[in-house]
């Protein structure tokens, strides 16, 4: 324990503590000042470093100066402490209530005692002492409070002890414990951690033992029992949340110890930190010396632009490259360069030179397109030191960002390659094939992956065991083992595991091999034929088990499986296939339903609605493939690819060939058949569905890629032209521009907005006007005009009234009446004409012009412009592009960003280009013009509008430009050379060999060069305001010698550049220059150094005359169909001759009506197109305001005068042929003209039966707008004899009635109506029952057939289900009864509403069957008619008894040779020129009408089987079936004379010679 003398100061300190901690929070603290200044004397062991660390919120203990503590254990007390802390703050600060109850119940005061011992809060701000050693005292008291068994939060006895010991003697020892570890830790020198351990533990238990025995004896506090209980009813015993505290202090540590590192990750979205570029990618990217673009795998204007992660070639690599990149440069040099007849065949050689050298510098040295196309061009042009004069330009611009994109997918390939290396070396296998054949061609990446299926399948149980790894915790991974992935396996792997595998050898020849004969076009592999034909031979393999064992006939579609599968997997043959579907792959294309209703003559898809058989080749150059894998996301149409015959036919016959045996023997030819059927199932299964899979994709991206560049070719035109100069000034000035609009021209809303921009680009004016008409507005714009005296003016707006702003605007500019209108005047006959009033007094020689205005509509919502100009209207803001657009327009494009995507370039198909591609092609033409034009790094820095460029220059990116910007701006914003970008840091070593050449650093036109060689770190070099790279200064210089004929001694003391700036101000300079044989000079660099450096010397001339000289073509004015189209959005194409356009009547005159279109063009319908009279007034006609359709008659432009207007007709003949012809879209040349119309026919018959339906209203409970299947439905719940009656698809003068005759079976009857004539209807079914009603044909019809077909199948020979049942039946019972035959009905499923007499004559016969028709007032069997089931009955023995007699009789006359009778279902067939029986017939004979339709069949032909001495057919073929399987019997013998009246002829001749019904025949 520490003296008392130290307790004062202690309790001081703690308390000057905690007030500094109150003082922060805004409590009133009683500190004593005094007891600062006693301690002052230890403030001058603080140091700086120590203020800093406390400054920045780190708080260090004693213990942490000591370096044998351990970290953990250090941090583990520290939190205690606080928690401690905490604790004891929450138990000592009591509430004002509890202390005035405490007082009223003891009778003492304890407000002054516990406020003095008051804590601040725990989460305060980090305490700063005022000394050194006073903050170690205090926090290392806090170790004394280290123990759990220490009384706990709100353990109110303490208050008590305090009270006993008088004035706080608790508090005291706890101070007194702060001491005595300070006393520790001091003299802690001496003992280590272990033994200051025991000391704590002791000091606590004699604290603890001492508190015990205070608190047993609560009356020594002056406190009663009841007392006592009192409070603890109040306050309970301070432990009642002790169970919420439990391990607290072990999860504070955690948290804290694995708590990460704070990052501005953990602060901001992801979102805004890709936005600002601050992710661990961008840092890299920033890192490495690699230019930005060659880092990204994508355009660095994505806003999703990701790293590459690739592999740089090597120098090894550069020859094969070489090669793969040329042969695909384009067709056209692959045809110039290699064809033997190709005008450039001579240059074959130093192409692939030239490429070699490209790939190089791009791929291996990492330097840009730009730098290799301005510094390096020597290289990729044709350079022969023996032929200077000639020059040759082997690969352009756009070739060279094609070397760059294919080098791309050539590194890809070439680790793809790799992988595969290592993977087959995994394998640990040796396959000659692989090695030798398929490695050496494995030129693009299907076929890596072909190759990687390829061995998969040939090595699937050693790749398993070769990936297979054993790892030193395998065995921990075992207890823990995961279940079994489901495996697939294919057909192809069980039939090789099985013995069909040995039955595939069988075929005598390997399919490797047969690839190899089909690669080489020579059989090198010949096949071993076998001596047993394939089924024999398959025989061999059959399973000896019955129960498993399969055809030879299934063993070898199993072995022939085989083949084919490795056949179509083989990745030469996949290739060979692809290659074939790249040059003769057909399109073809048809409308889906959905489609043949919506894309109609009028839609885009139109064009290849019905596209048949289209070459691919003609498809690569136009967007009509895009379009139509458009519509097939849409679902509109199906897209089919295959190969024309003749080359399908080629390939597959060259296979066969490869494949065949050349052997002319039986068994041989039987093999061929075989192995043309492995051949065929190989194409037809595996490789066109290879090859049209892939096909599609390649003439996807190929399409992609042309549409793209040609958007950036279209981007070019508009951004590599020069900023707008007038005649006076000098190329590279730049115009002041005032720019004019009117907004959307509503002369009540809008007002006219005018914004003036200087040379320099800045905004020095702003105003708004009314209108140029009234005098003081007038005044105003001529005021702004003679103070600002603009260069140009540039008129813009969104509506057509911005050609009447810009008329009165040159008006004013040319001096002419400010009020005149020539719109208005009568000198194009749009009015009366108006007095010529007094002259302007001053004309401005300013020309006024349209430029443009894309990127100033979007630049006027943009958030750039909200932040560049705030308090400007949209309208000026616009104002504010438009002036900036023709200042630069390749800035202003610059400044989109990745919103530049939104320029419309190519209206109807740039959105199916895929965005990052269409990003990348229109970047690299930024690039290109940015690097042409150069930048000047001082004004990029100082200028955040100009600094738009600086990431397109060549190296830079984005984030490699903003670092840049940084650094040059803490440098003080300026640079004085070149060289400061490496002596300074600024940029790492390529990127400065990239980018320097198109840095520019203006020149100070007075600033003098030093005369000392070597104090150039801070002088300008005139070199530096040039094109010329750094490397290439010495020559220059040396031109600039030799040209002014000076000698190394003259220019010994100057600048080495002093020469370049005399020869630069030389007066002559030009012909000094040109005078120079730079061809000498550049064939002595090549066989010194073999430098080529003849382009580059022309650029170095010409630097050194014209320094950055404008190079780009002069700024372009728009058309008049340009200017029409960005007002009003008409285009040629939607504003011709003979189009249909709404137009509205805004102005009538004597001879002229003025419209106005839609779009707000302005028009007139002379009075002749008026009517078709063409004399009447127009007022008579049409009105004011009316709105009227008309066809355009012509369209008037003319930009000068700012008229764009129409000239239109109303009259009802030139409207009423439309303009159908003018709006549908042209068909494409291979059109399927029959199946379109096919298509077109039946959507017509659709649309009537359709409208015909809808049209159709009946008024009957019956009536339903139905179809058969909705019908059908309806009636499915229906009784039997239920009725629907609808509408027909047959037309309107025709209903359908359907009935349920069973279950599943609805009859449905064509019913005619036909108009009397006499105010009735009339219902005609079959052309043979007639009613008048809707009702009779109910009751008479289908009620009447209803209850015809309930009495037949209530017959006891009437059997359910269907005619294979009662077939099934009629067999067991005549095998149960052979003396006996049978017969039976059923329903006819075929025909509902019918049924079937099937019967069986004896067990040596078939079953035959014989239609029943069933009428509303008999039945039918053939022709013959019956009232009900008996007399049907019998009407069918008594015809198959006489058939049975007219058989024997035809048996004896054919000599006892019986026809021959077919496989059952067919009726005899009848003698001819007799009639069927029932009836006379006066048909032809033989010809006996089909109760279903169609023919029966000649005589003769098809007579049943009727008992054992059946006769067979003398014919000796099959007979042909009669329509549904039925033939009508036939029956011979005239009519038998002398009959009863009112019989039947042919029944009562049966009657005659038969002894009764039946009787012999033995029916059942």
């Amino acid at each position: 324990m520490s003296s008392p003398s130290a307790d004062p100061v202690d309790r001081v300190e703690e308390d000057e503590t905690m007030a500094s901690d109150h003082e922060e929070e805004g409590d009133t603290t009683m500190a004593d000042p005094q007891a600062i200044s006693d301690d002052s004397s230890e403030e001058a062991e603080e140091d700086e470093e120590e203020a800093r660390r406390i400054r920045e919120g780190f708080i260090v203990d004693e213990d942490e100066d000591e370096e044998e503590d351990d970290e953990e254990a250090r941090h583990r007390r520290r939190k205690r402490r606080k928690r401690r802390h905490r604790r004891r703050d929450e138990e000592e600060a009591l509430e004002d209530d509890d202390l005035e109850l405490l007082e009223e119940n003891t009778g003492t005061s304890f407000r002054n005692r516990l406020t003095r011992l008051r804590r601040g809060p725990d989460g305060g701000s980090p305490l700063a002492p005022s000394t050194s050693k006073r903050k170690p005292i205090v926090e290392s008291s806090e170790d004394d409070l280290d123990d759990e068994d220490l009384p706990q939060v709100q353990d109110i006895q303490r208050i008590w002890d305090d009270e006993r010991a008088g004035g706080g003697r608790d508090d005291e020892e706890d101070m007194d414990d702060f001491i005595d570890y300070e006393d520790e830790d001091e003299g802690a020198g001496a003992m280590d951690e272990q033994e200051r351990e025991e000391r704590r533990r002791e000091r606590k238990k004699r604290e603890r033992e001492r508190r015990r025995a205070i608190g047993s004896r609560p009356e020594l506090a002056g406190i009663d029992d009841m007392a006592w209980d009192e409070i603890h009813g109040v306050f309970g015993d301070g432990h009642d949340y002790d169970w919420a505290l439990v391990g607290d202090d072990e999860m504070d540590f955690e948290e804290e110890r694995l708590k990460p590192e704070m990052k501005y990750q953990d602060v901001f979205e992801p979102s805004e930190i890709r936005a600002r570029m601050l992710t661990e990618d961008d840092d890299l990217i920033r890192a490495q010396d690699i230019p930005e673009r060659m880092q990204l795998a994508t355009s660095s204007l994505s806003q999703s632009s990701t790293l590459s992660l690739h592999q740089n070639l090597t120098e090894a690599d550069l020859d094969d490259a070489a090669m793969w990149v040329t042969v695909r440069l384009s067709p056209r040099k692959t045809r110039d360069f290699f064809s033997p007849e190709g005008p450039y065949n001579m240059y074959r050689e130093p192409l692939v030179m030239a490429v070699t050298y490209a790939l190089r510098f791009l791929f291996v040295q990492e330097f840009e397109v730009p730098y290799i196309w301005t510094h390096k061009r020597d290289y990729i042009s044709y350079f022969n030191p023996q032929e200077m004069r000639t020059r040759v330009q082997l690969i352009s611009l756009a070739e060279l960002w094609r070397i760059y994109a294919l080098g791309q997918k050539y590194r890809s390939l070439a680790q793809r390659r790799n992988a595969l290396a290592l993977a087959y070396a995994r394998l640990n296998v040796e396959d000659a094939y692989f090695e030798q054949t398929i490695r050496p061609k494995i030129d693009s990446v299907e076929v890596v992956t072909d190759a990687t299926e390829w061995l998969t399948m040939t090595y699937k149980l050693k790749k398993q065991d070769a990936f297979d790894f054993q790892f030193h915790d395998d065995e921990d991974q075992a207890e823990t083992r995961k279940r079994k992935a489901p495996s697939r396996i294919s057909a192809y792997e069980v039939a090789k595991k099985s013995i069909v595998s040995k039955l595939a050898d069988g075929f005598g020849i390997k399919p490797h091999e047969v690839v190899y004969n089909f690669v080489a076009q020579e059989n090198a592999h010949f096949v071993d034929d076998q001596e047993l034909n394939p089924i024999a031979f398959a025989e061999q393999f059959t399973d000896p088990d019955a129960a498993v064992a399969q055809p030879a006939e299934e063993l070898l579609r199993r072995a022939r499986m085989i083949l084919a599968t490795e056949l179509g997997k083989d990745p030469l043959l996949r290739q060979a296939m692809r290659d074939l579907f790249k040059t003769d792959a057909l399109i073809s294309v048809l409308p889906t339903e959905r489609g043949m209703a919506k894309i109609d003559e009028h839609h885009p898809y139109f064009n290849f609605k019905y596209l048949h058989h289209k070459s691919i080749t003609q498809m690569m150059d136009t967007p009509q493939f895009l379009h139509i894998l458009a519509a097939e996301a849409e679902l509109l149409v199906t897209v089919s690819t295959f190969l024309t015959n003749e080359a399908k036919s080629k390939f597959e016959r060259r296979l066969n060939d490869a494949f065949a045996s050349d052997s002319y023997s039986d068994t041989a030819r039987a093999w061929n058949e075989e192995r043309s059927r492995v051949v065929q199932e190989a194409l037809e299964q595996h490789l066109i569905p290879v090859g049209v899979k892939w096909v599609r994709e390649w003439l996807r991206e190929e399409v992609e890629d042309t549409l793209a560049a040609h958007c950036g070719n279209v981007l070019r035109e508009r951004i590599d032209v020069a900023p707008y100069i007038t005649p006076e000034m000098k190329p590279g000035d730049t115009a002041s521009v005032l720019a004019v609009s009117w907004g959307k021209g509503d002369p009540q809303k809008d007002a006219i907005t005018l914004v003036f921009l200087d040379e320099a680009g800045r905004l020095r004016e702003h105003i708004k006007i009314d209108n140029l008409v009234d005098r003081d507005y007038h005044d105003e714009f001529t005021d702004l005009l003679k103070r600002r005296r603009p260069d140009v003016i540039v008129v813009g707006g969104l509506s057509m009234a911005t050609t009447k702003l810009s008329s009165k605007v040159r008006s004013l500019v040319n001096g002419q009446p400010a009020n005149s209108d020539p719109t208005a005047s009568g000198a194009d006959g749009w009015g009366p004409s108006e007095a010529p009033r007094e002259a302007n007094e001053q004309a401005f020689n300013i020309p006024v012009m349209y430029v443009r205005d894309e990127v100033a509509r979007m630049y006027q919502h943009s958030k750039r412009a909200a932040e560049e100009f705030s308090a400007l209207s949209p309208v000026a803001k616009y104002c504010v592009g438009l002036a900036r657009y023709i200042q630069s327009p390749l800035n202003e494009y610059s400044a989109l960003g990745h919103d530049i995507t939104a320029i419309p370039l190519e209206d109807e198909d740039q959105h199916l280009i895929p965005k990052e591609k269409l990003l990348s092609a229109l970047e690299r033409t930024l690039v290109d013009v940015t690097n042409k034009v150069g930048v000047d790094i001082n004004r990029a820095v100082n200028d955040s509008y100009y600094q738009h460029l600086l990431p397109f220059v060549c190296g830079l990116g984005p984030r490699k430009a903003q670092v840049l910007v940084k650094k040059i701006s803490a440098m003080g914003g300026n640079l004085i050379n070149r060289d400061q970008f490496i002596k300074s840091s600024l940029l790492t070593t390529k990127i400065f060999l990239n980018a320097a050449g198109f840095l520019r650093i203006s020149r100070d036109p007075e600033a003098k060069l030093s005369k000392n060689r070597h104090a150039d770190d801070d002088v300008q070099d005139p070199l530096d305001d040039t094109r010329i790279h750094p490397e290439d200064y010495e020559l220059a210089r040396k031109m600039a010698t030799d040209a002014l004929e000076l000698d190394e001694e003259d220019i010994h003391d100057e600048h080495p550049s002093h020469v370049v700036s005399v020869i630069m101000q030389d007066a002559d300079n030009e012909r000094k220059l040109n005078e120079l044989n730079l061809d000498e000079f550049a064939v002595s660099m090549y066989e010194a150094n073999e430098d080529r450096k003849r382009h580059t010397l022309n650029v170095i001339r010409e630097e050194l005359l014209k320094p950055f000289s404008e190079q780009r073509a002069p700024f372009p004015s728009l058309g008049p169909w340009d200017v029409l189209t960005m007002l009003s959005g008409e285009t040629p194409r939607t504003l011709r001759m003979g189009l249909i356009v709404s137009i509205m009547v805004v102005r009538l005159e004597q001879t002229l009506v003025h419209i106005r279109l839609d779009s707000g063009i302005e028009g007139v319908i002379d009075i002749g197109y008026l009517t078709e009279d063409g004399n009447i007034a127009p007022r008579d006609v049409v009105k004011k305001g009316q709105t009227i359709p008309g066809v355009i008659v012509d369209v008037k432009l003319d930009l000068p005068a700012d008229q764009f207007f129409v000239k239109v007709s109303v009259r009802q003949s030139d409207l009423r042929a439309g303009d159908g012809l003018f709006r549908s879209v042209k068909r494409d040349d291979q059109w399927n003209l029959p199946q379109f119309e096919r298509d077109l026919e039946m959507q017509a018959r659709k649309k009537r039966a359709e409208i015909d339906r809808t049209r159709r209203v009946v008024k009957h409970p019956n009536f339903h707008n139905f179809n058969a299947t909705q019908a059908e439905n309806y009636l499915d719940k229906q009784q039997r004899g239920d009725v629907v009656i609808r509408p027909s698809s047959k037309g309107v003068d025709h209903l359908a009635v359907t009935w349920k005759v069973d279950d599943k079976l609805y009859q449905h009857i064509d019913v005619t109506e036909i108009n009397t004539g006499q105010g009735g209807n009339l219902l005609i079914v079959d052309e043979k029952h007639q009613y008048a009603d809707l009702d009779e044909l109910i009751v008479n019809h289908v009620q009447a057939t209803a209850r015809k077909v309930e009495e037949l199948m209530a017959h006891e020979k009437f059997k359910h289900g269907s005619e294979d049942e009662l077939h099934l039946f009629l067999k067991n019972f005549v095998a149960a009864n052979p003396a006996k035959s049978i017969y039976g009905f059923t329903l006819n499923r075929r025909k509902p509403g019918h049924f079937n007499l099937c019967f069986l004559a004896n067990k040596n016969s078939t079953v035959q069957t014989w239609p029943v028709r069933v009428m509303p007032e008999s039945y039918c069997l053939f022709d013959a008619a019956v009232a009900g089931v008996p007399e049907l009955c019998d009407a069918f023995k008594v015809r198959h008894l006489h058939q049975s007699q007219n058989l024997a009789g035809s048996t004896a006359a054919t000599g006892g040779k019986t026809p021959y009778v077919g496989a059952g279902a067919r009726t005899p067939a009848r003698t001819p020129a007799h009639p069927a029986p029932g009836h006379m017939s006066i048909r032809q004979a033989a010809r006996t009408p089909n109760p279903y339709g169609g023919r029966t069949p000649a005589p003769g032909i098809g007579a049943p089987n009727f008992g054992p001495g059946a006769p067979s057919s003398s014919f000796n073929i099959p007979p042909p079936q009669a329509p549904f399987g039925y033939q009508t019997p036939a029956y011979s013998g005239p009519p038998v004379p002398g009959i009863p009246p009112g019989m039947n002829p042919q029944r009562a001749a049966m009657i005659q010679n038969t002894a009764g019904w039946g009787q012999e025949s033995g029916w059942s």
